[in-house]
């Protein structure tokens, strides 16, 4: 997959474990970003990428900076298309009490790769039944 790095400081996403799904992005700035408790924030990583068609990124929060410091995306994931070839930037949230303060080479998101399929709609007036039929949330009754 081909990756442009935007700014001599731009930092390629990595898979920090070898069982790890989602690559560590890094924050890109030329000055410390401090997000207020409720405020948003889009940071900038330095990076472009060329997905191949077919292929989207997903760009998800790290369970560390949600767990110990509120942080998390705006829009919950993000998804990069195959045809975008602008700057990854990401879309934080502070839920937390305190305000945070990014800093340039923080990782402050995870990018997964993910093969999609496209559908194609067919109306119909009937849709075949199953066990659950109509039953929406906590229909299961499970815990």
């Amino acid at each position: 997959m081909k990756i442009k790095i935007t700014s001599v400081s731009g930092i390629f996403p990595a898979y920090e474990t070898a069982g790890a799904s989602g690559m560590d992005i890094r924050a890109l700035v030329e000055e410390p970003v401090t997000i207020a408790s409720g405020k948003r924030a889009l940071i900038p990583t330095g990076i472009s990428i060329e997905l191949p068609e077919g292929f989207e990124a997903q760009i998800r929060a790290r369970s560390g900076l949600a767990v110990k410091h509120g942080i998390g995306l705006v829009n919950g994931i993000g998804t990069i298309d195959s045809d975008y070839r602008g700057e990854i930037k990401i879309a934080v949230i502070n839920f937390g009490d305190e305000d945070f303060t990014v800093k340039s080479g923080d990782r402050i998101a995870q990018m997964v790769i993910a093969r999609y399929e496209k559908v194609e709609w067919e109306e119909t007036d009937t849709l075949c039944s199953t066990e659950r039929g109509e039953g929406g949330f906590g229909h299961t009754g499970r815990k």
